[in-house]
C-alpha cells in the first residue's frame, strides 16, 4: 500500500502565535508530525501544505522540501481541511502520482508515533471511508451531556433507559485530531464529516493530546520532563 501522507500547516493561530513552528522542548512543533511521517514513508510522500514563508524554511531548514504554496483562499479561518486536502491530493494526480490512501496528521499533535499510526493503517481497506483515531469521551451523552429546551431547562442530549451511573452508559469515543487514515476515492466525493463507513482506533488520553491552547501547550512540555510517554 503506498500512502500520501500530508501535514497541513497554517501560519496564522491566535490562541499560539506560529503554534506549529514553536520549540516545544527545543524542537519546532511541526516537526514531531515530520519525524512520525519519516518513519512511514519517503520524503517526497510528504506533503507539508502551508502558505507561510515562515513555515516553509522552518521545514525546508529540515530538510524536507514544501511541493507548493497553498493558496491564500485555503489559509483563511473559515477554510475548512477537506478543501486543503483536496489541492494537495489533485497537485500529486496531476504530476501522474497515484496513492492507495492518504494520511493526514494535524501538527498539533505532537506525541502520536509511527506504530500507532502503522497499526491504524492496517485497519484500512478500500471498501471503507476513513480509519480515524479517537478517544473515550471524557462526557456522555447518554449520561453527562445537556442542552436547554424551549423552557430554558436543560435535558439528556440523548436517553437511553434509566441511566443512573456512568459506567452503565454506552460508551461513546470523538475524535483526538491525531490520525486519519482517508480513502481518496471517498474524499474526491465527499468531506470528511460526511464519510459514513468509518473504523476507529483508539487512543489513550496522553497520547491524544492536541495542542490548541496555552494550557495545552504548558501540559505538553509537563508531559515531556516528567518522561509520561515512552
Amino acid at each position: 500500500m503506498k500512502p500520501l501522507v500530508i501535514i497541513p500547516v497554517r501560519g496564522g493561530s491566535k490562541g499560539i502565535p506560529y503554534k506549529n513552528i514553536k520549540p516545544l522542548n527545543n524542537k519546532p512543533l511541526v516537526y514531531y508530525s515530520i519525524d512520525c511521517a519519516r518513519q512511514l514513508v519517503p520524503d517526497d510522500d510528504i506533503c507539508i501544505s502551508t502558505e507561510d514563508p515562515k513555515i516553509i524554511k522552518c521545514v525546508e531548514d529540515y530538510g524536507l522540501k514544501v511541493p507548493f504554496v497553498r493558496p491564500q483562499e485555503l489559509a483563511t479561518d473559515t477554510a475548512g481541511s477537506y478543501e486543503v486536502l483536496v489541492h494537495a491530493f489533485e497537485y500529486y494526480r496531476a504530476l501522474g502520482r497515484k496513492y492507495d490512501c492518504i494520511i493526514l496528521l494535524q501538527a498539533t499533535s505532537p506525541f502520536r508515533t509511527a506504530a500507532q499510526v502503522k497499526e491504524a493503517l492496517a485497519l484500512y481497506n478500500e471498501n471503507i471511508d476513513m480509519v480515524v483515531s479517537v478517544k473515550k469521551s471524557a462526557t456522555n451523552p447518554y449520561y453527562n451531556c445537556f442542552e436547554e429546551d424551549s423552557n430554558g431547562l436543560l435535558q439528556r442530549v440523548l436517553k437511553y433507559k434509566n441511566i443512573t451511573r456512568r459506567q452503565d452508559a454506552p460508551t461513546t469515543y470523538e475524535y483526538n485530531g491525531s490520525i486519519y487514515i482517508i480513502n481518496p476515492e471517498s474524499l474526491m466525493k465527499t468531506s470528511l464529516g460526511n464519510f459514513q463507513k468509518r473504523i476507529k482506533y483508539e487512543m489513550d488520553e496522553l497520547y491524544s493530546l492536541d495542542v490548541d491552547t496555552p494550557i495545552d501547550w504548558l501540559f505538553a512540555e509537563f508531559v515531556i520532563k516528567e518522561h509520561l510517554i515512552k
